[in-house]
């Protein structure tokens, strides 16, 4: 027997910094039964061998929203920064990833020193601070905008109670998922570069 589906008029938005966990949390929401809006450009590789979950057109929302038009119903990932640049006439749920700032720095410099790219002459510390405050004026952006409404969803309890996180995606997202199938998708060995 199949569960009626909800009718998801609105927009399912993954963000939070990159290496948040916003491809872990796309793969489990996809899982679900909500169509991802993916182009593949982006392969996987070491970093995310899931793959990352990304759609060129939300780069450019500012200068062309078009990509908007018939995304209601299913879900995309954009770095938290891009969510200022989304129109006021669509309705927006924002499942937000949080993850503790040294591991999302540590995985940053892994993945560039992976890629043969130095890291930035920026020390950990002060890029840390900058990310915090980038974080929490997005977050009072988002509570004043009438058409968003948020999930603050985190990295690690996604990895160490993943049911309990997969039940709060369900009910903010009007139900009708199929629960296991997200659970079943979350890899604790893809938990790397742990803050212990």
């Amino acid at each position: 027997m199949t569960t009626e589906q909800p009718n998801r008029d609105y927009i399912t938005i993954v963000s939070g910094l990159p290496r948040s966990g916003t491809s872990m949390v796309m793969n489990v929401i996809g899982a679900g039964g909500i169509e991802p809006l993916v182009d593949h450009v982006r392969k996987a590789d070491e970093d995310n061998p899931k793959g990352y979950y990304e759609f060129e057109p939300v780069k450019k929302t500012k200068e062309d929203a078009s990509w908007l038009i018939g995304a209601a119903g299913r879900v995309i990932k954009m770095v938290y920064r891009l969510l200022y640049d989304l129109p006021g006439e669509y309705q927006y749920r924002v499942v937000f990833t949080q993850r503790d700032l040294k591991e999302v720095l540590a995985s940053q410099n892994v993945m560039l020193e992976r890629s043969g790219n130095s890291g930035g002459t920026i020390p950990d510390e002060h890029l840390q601070s900058l990310f915090a405050a980038e974080l929490n004026k997005c977050e009072k952006w988002i509570a004043e905008q009438p058409n968003f409404k948020v999930l603050y969803i985190n990295h690690r309890d996604m990895i160490n109670s993943g049911s309990v996180q997969v039940r709060k995606i369900n009910d903010f997202l009007d139900g009708g998922l199929d629960v296991e199938a997200m659970v079943a998708v979350v890899d604790p060995d893809l938990y790397r570069n742990r803050n212990q």
